[in-house]
């Protein structure tokens, strides 16, 4: 049992210092732009999709409806989204995307490949395809 058991946290210590290096390192690529990693989710999802709520924003990047209100303000704040009245609720916003929120995708969208680049370079490739396969199978059951 004790085996198995430092089997497990072993591996939840390596994810824990890959996330740990990889956020730390994409924040400091972030920064260089004026942004953070909080900002990210928000950023994906209206690059996704515009004209959605605040609260399918919040829902879909798995962040806290308070927490996604303070990241709109700070992306408000940068120009780069602006909230427009939703037709259908005279209390809900739609969230849109300014150009400059449009163009700054081009230059954020590489960051995160290359970082995991970076990190799968060290790993044949045959491991990367495995890799890949394993991390989407954790991920589609969270």
């Amino acid at each position: 049992m004790n085996e198995v058991f430092n089997r497990q946290q072993t591996a939840s210590w390596l994810i824990h210092v890959i996330a740990h290096d990889a956020a730390k390192t994409f924040d400091s690529e972030l920064r260089k732009h004026g942004l953070t990693n909080a900002l990210w989710p928000t950023l994906m999802c209206l690059w996704e999709k515009e004209g959605i709520t605040q609260r399918a924003i919040a829902r879909k990047s798995k962040v806290e409806n308070s927490t996604t209100t303070r990241t709109l303000d700070k992306l408000e704040r940068l120009g780069l989204i602006e909230r427009r009245l939703d037709p259908n609720s005279r209390r809900s916003f739609n969230i849109y995307l300014t150009e400059n929120g449009r163009a700054i995708q081009r230059e954020l969208l590489p960051i995160p490949v290359h970082i995991n680049q970076e990190y799968l370079s060290i790993l044949e490739p045959d491991e990367r395809k495995e890799m890949s396969r394993l991390l989407k199978k954790i991920v589609s059951q969270i």
